[in-house]
């Protein structure tokens, strides 16, 4: 397992993205405490650029950071860890994996939003708001994946918040709501955006919304997925300090179970 800390910042704008690169670090370097893997930390510039067509700091995006993170999975040894930052580091993971597993492959997305936004319909700007709706290949032609994800191979999990263009997008059927939908799902990755959980059950949140998820109901989530072949993971969204993030143990170790040891159905 590989475990790529990518402390990207640009894909968002609310008044805690500039911790996210010191959240990511604090996080990975409990993950690779917790699961006992050396962790590779791929450098990301912390400059932002003007909004540009839509998409607040495109160039930085589309340019150094997208760079470091295509050569950090050059040759992978096994399924890779990517601890962001902000969502928009799964593009390329999830866009890698796609293209070296097929059009079978799926993706569980543990988030309280589900990223289904275009540059048209944010009302921010911010790409962890577009990152999923450009892996099916929609959108912003600069960040829209080819290969595509399969419509239907994606299942939301504790998403609570939908933008109307979101709302649209999952009654059309790009993402479903139920993981028995991922029946002929034949691998699968998994995206953990800690916003899942409730504020109340982790403060390090950079977008909280009530009502979420304990912590102990993430981690029996993840087990579940226990009969897929995971081959890689990742988990967003951190601005928590080495102590706060303390808590997200049980979280890790059950990413670190479905990663070493998930089998294919």
């Amino acid at each position: 397992m590989l475990i790529n800390a990518v402390p990207q910042r640009q894909g968002a704008v609310g008044p805690r993205a500039a911790e996210l690169p010191d959240g990511c670090v604090a996080l990975s370097e409990l993950a690779g405490h917790v699961l006992g893997r050396p962790v590779h930390h791929v450098r990301q510039t912390r400059e932002v650029s003007e909004v540009d067509r839509g998409i607040a700091s495109r160039a930085v995006l589309t340019g150094p950071n997208r760079a470091a993170q295509l050569a950090a999975l050059e040759a992978p040894a096994g399924p890779v860890l990517t601890i962001g930052g902000d969502c928009g580091v799964e593009l390329v993971p999830i866009g890698v994996a796609r293209y070296r597993h097929g059009p079978g492959l799926g993706v569980a997305w543990f988030d309280a939003h589900p990223d289904l936004n275009t540059a048209e319909s944010s009302p921010s700007g911010a790409f962890h708001g577009m990152v999923l709706r450009s892996l099916f290949g929609e959108g912003d032609p600069e960040f829209a994946a080819d290969p595509a994800l399969t419509p239907g191979n994606v299942v939301l999990a504790g998403t609570r918040v939908f933008d109307p263009e979101e709302q649209a997008a999952v009654s059309r059927g790009l993402a479903v709501t139920s993981v028995d939908a991922l029946a002929d799902v034949e691998k699968l990755y998994v995206h953990i955006d800690l916003d899942v959980l409730d504020p109340a059950e982790f403060s390090g949140l950079n977008y909280p919304e009530p009502g979420g998820w304990t912590i102990p109901q993430l981690v029996s989530a993840l087990d579940a997925l226990s009969g897929f072949e995971v081959v890689g993971a990742g988990i967003t969204e951190c601005v928590g300090t080495p102590r706060e993030v303390e808590v997200l143990e049980p979280v890790l170790s059950a990413v670190g179970r479905l990663l070493v040891s998930g089998k294919q159905r």
